[in-house]
């Protein structure tokens, strides 16, 4: 785990693929509890931590995570990322490079729970909600393109489904039509900024996370 940014209301991280934020059915520890111990343990704190989870990310992408060390900062940021007032920037490596530079998307996700799947779709369709990003190429590699998203709303999946739907699959995403896994079961896909206003000192935070250590990730010269 490594501590991107750290203060007496949050805590920043930047996750390993292969993590899962929070706890779930498959019982392994979650970068949550992690937090915790290394809080427990720096700051020496007595009894339970509190730490607030604020929003998640797929278990096989890398990059930022937010946490909340404070009930005040977890109830201002739930209400930051529900209206929009946190920006995400994410990189991903796609196979195929799109055709134009760059671009808006609009689709209609409708999400299959059971599959743990959504799917896009060019015009509205019952139980569908509205899914917007915007994307640019900013490298290229021998055989893939790295390409810039920054979210305009937050569906399941919605990177993976949304470029998969455009005819980029992201590299190592099986489930959206990557030719191929990762060796490491990732995908190629990074959390790579985010930008906001300190819910409590209102100061301009803006982080980045670390390319990972992989050598296709440090071929694009960005």
């Amino acid at each position: 785990m490594q501590v991107i940014y750290e203060d007496n209301h949050l805590i920043v991280v930047s996750k390993h693929a292969g993590e899962i934020v929070q706890g779930d059915k498959t019982g392994d520890t979650p970068l949550s509890e992690t937090v915790k111990a290394y809080l427990k343990e720096v700051h020496q704190k007595p009894g339970n931590v509190f730490l607030g989870v604020t929003h998640r990310l797929d278990r096989p992408v890398a990059g930022l995570v937010v946490f909340a060390k404070t009930s005040k900062a977890l109830s201002r940021l739930n209400d930051m990322f529900r209206t929009g007032d946190v920006h995400k920037t994410y990189w991903a490596i796609v196979k195929d490079c799109p055709k134009e530079e760059e671009g808006l998307l609009t689709h209609w996700i409708v999400r299959n729970e059971k599959q743990n799947k959504s799917y896009a779709y060019d015009h509205e369709v019952p139980g569908a909600k509205k899914a917007m990003l915007q994307y640019r190429v900013i490298g290229h590699s021998d055989h893939y393109t790295l390409v810039e998203v920054n979210l305009l709303t937050g569906r399941h999946h919605q990177i993976r489904c949304q470029l998969a739907a455009m005819g980029c699959p992201i590299r190592g995403d099986l489930k959206y039509g990557a030719r191929r896994s990762n060796p490491d079961g990732s995908i190629s896909l990074l959390a790579r900024r985010i930008d906001f206003i300190h819910p409590v000192s209102k100061q301009e935070i803006q982080l980045e996370a670390p390319v990972p250590d992989d050598p296709l990730w440090r071929s694009f010269k960005v």
